[in-house]
């Protein structure tokens, strides 16, 4: 397999590999209505990769998109053919100058890097000139696609909607920022982050499945449990650079969508919603009324939480 042939997966798996680390008939779901007075939007947790049989989608998903007039993404999702694009990320990850994974890496944990990536046919002397970000990314790609998950997004999916409907779409943060934010992963500490990596992705089948569990019925504890208090306990500094510094980033950026005559659709990955340091805890602390949304037993069925 050539490198090229994973960039075509390695937009939708970048911010899935950061969130690595029986639901029931009356399920909730993981759409929230977020409001102040008589004004409100709505705030959806996503799953940058999806399998085939996770379509169609909780039909709170596409109520929200129904009802709003704006859909608000993390950042803009590029063509994965763009080879514009494709440049800009390989730039972005690779070295400047003659660092290499194998001068940082003990030659115990290149060697197992050497030989997960050779049960793929993928020689290792392809990345080593890459960041410890670049090849967390691989993994995750790899890992989706031998599980059979490397499918279409819930951002992806209604970005494509959006488009094809010619609703106004906007953007909480620049696609150069997430790139360089992945590109810093592991720096510093590059030979215990990639040993992590390889002793997580091979639970990676069993996690995917928890949450995706987890995030179709909006079950924030659980979500707490598999991605947020993991993040906390291996890489603090990950967790407040991917979480903590970006939620409070985002806030000011929800809190101007109020005021005005639009509705709009604002959409994360749900690991952004889960957790004391989440975006729904930083709205409900700055005086929001945040209900979950469960459409089961009809469209006024909402459920309020505290955080």
């Amino acid at each position: 397999m050539k490198l090229r042939a994973l960039l075509r997966f390695s937009v939708r798996a970048s911010l899935l590999a950061l969130n690595l680390m029986s639901v029931s008939a009356l399920a909730e779901s993981a759409v929230w209505k977020v409001s102040k007075g008589e004004d409100y939007l709505y705030l959806g947790g996503t799953a940058h990769l999806l399998p085939e049989s996770a379509f169609p989608l909780p039909v709170e998903f596409e109520f929200a998109y129904q009802q709003t007039d704006m859909l608000v993404l993390e950042t803009t999702i590029p063509d994965p053919a763009d080879k514009q694009f494709q440049q800009t990320m390989l730039m972005a990850f690779r070295y400047q100058d003659d660092t290499s994974l194998e001068q940082l890496l003990s030659a115990e944990v290149y060697q197992l890097l050497r030989q997960y990536f050779a049960g793929f046919g993928i020689p290792i002397e392809q990345l080593n000139a890459f960041r410890p970000g670049f090849i967390t990314i691989q993994l995750t790609v790899l890992a989706a696609m031998q599980a059979n998950m490397a499918g279409m997004g819930v951002d992806h999916y209604f970005a494509a909607k959006a488009a094809d409907d010619g609703k106004e779409t906007a953007y909480l943060e620049e696609l150069v920022f997430q790139l360089q934010l992945l590109a810093s992963l592991g720096e510093g500490y590059e030979d215990d982050f990639i040993r992590t990596q390889l002793d997580q992705i091979t639970q990676f089948e069993q996690l995917f499945k928890a949450t995706l569990i987890a995030w179709r019925s909006g079950d924030l504890a659980k979500l707490d449990e598999l991605i947020i208090k993991p993040t906390q306990a291996l890489y603090p500094q990950v967790y407040q650079a991917m979480f903590v510094q970006r939620h409070q980033n985002w806030l000011p950026k929800i809190e101007q969508l109020f005021g005005n005559s639009q509705r709009e659709f604002v959409l994360v990955s749900v690991g952004h919603l889960a957790g004391d340091d989440s975006l729904l805890a930083l709205l409900a602390k700055a005086g929001y009324h945040i209900e979950q949304i469960n459409l089961s037993e009809g469209e006024s069925n909402v459920k309020s939480h505290s955080h």
